[in-house]
């Protein structure tokens, strides 16, 4: 059987713009959860895409409902799937790759592994996932859920959270949370371009950072 729920509102052009200013690994100083399984990683180097994102459930070998929502999905939208455990069904190869990218989709994020890597690298479709495997799904018209909670990475996932997406990893976030997490995200990236300008004027990182206070008040040297 398969359960269909309805499109999640999408998340707004100006944030998806907001979040893409963000690496995803400045998150990891403001956030301590919402991040995606370090194993789910990108198959292209040096992406990062923000989205909406739509959520599937699909078991075992069987990607029909993957298919058929390559008629649903929306420009912006970004396709997180929970594969129920299996790491040895590519439910993601080549076909699937050329269809996500024609309806507009930002990226694909699979709990699972992916197939035809050089025609995902052809088209620049990004992609994350747990590597390459050339044991495919089929059309087997057996089940699977679309847009309702998911768990992808040990992260469980909403239809219509803000997904954001580069080589360091994957983060999630609630919409009405996303916009504080990136500004102080970007205040920390503009704070770093300064402690790199310092460094390279011949200051010492720990006399910056404060790590030279905090040895030298508790040190014994010998």
């Amino acid at each position: 059987m398969f359960t269909l729920g309805k499109m999640p509102q999408q998340i707004s052009p100006d944030l998806v713009a907001l979040l893409e200013r963000v690496e995803v690994a400045t998150t990891g100083h403001v956030l301590h959860s919402g991040f995606v399984d370090r194993a789910i990683c990108a198959v292209l180097p040096g992406k990062r895409v923000a989205g909406t994102a739509v959520t599937l459930r699909i078991p075992h070998a069987d990607s029909t409902l993957l298919h058929y929502i390559t008629k649903l999905v929306r420009p912006g939208d970004i396709v997180v799937i929970d594969r129920c455990g299996d790491d040895r069904h590519a439910c993601w190869g080549g076909v699937i790759t050329n269809a996500m990218k024609l309806a507009g989709v930002k990226a694909g994020v699979i709990d699972g592994p992916a197939t035809d890597i050089g025609e995902i690298v052809r088209v620049d479709m990004p992609v994350w996932c747990r590597g390459p495997s050339p044991i495919t799904t089929k059309l087997l018209a057996a089940e699977g859920q679309f847009n309702v909670p998911v768990t992808v990475g040990g992260q469980v996932i909403h239809p219509g959270d803000a997904v954001l997406c580069d080589e360091s990893g994957v983060v999630v976030m609630h919409p009405e949370d996303a916009k504080a997490v990136a500004e102080r995200a970007i205040g920390m990236q503009e704070a770093e371009v300064v402690l790199l300008n310092r460094l390279r004027a011949g200051e010492k990182l720990p006399d910056i950072s404060g790590a030279t206070t905090m040895v030298e008040a508790d040190a014994k040297w010998i």
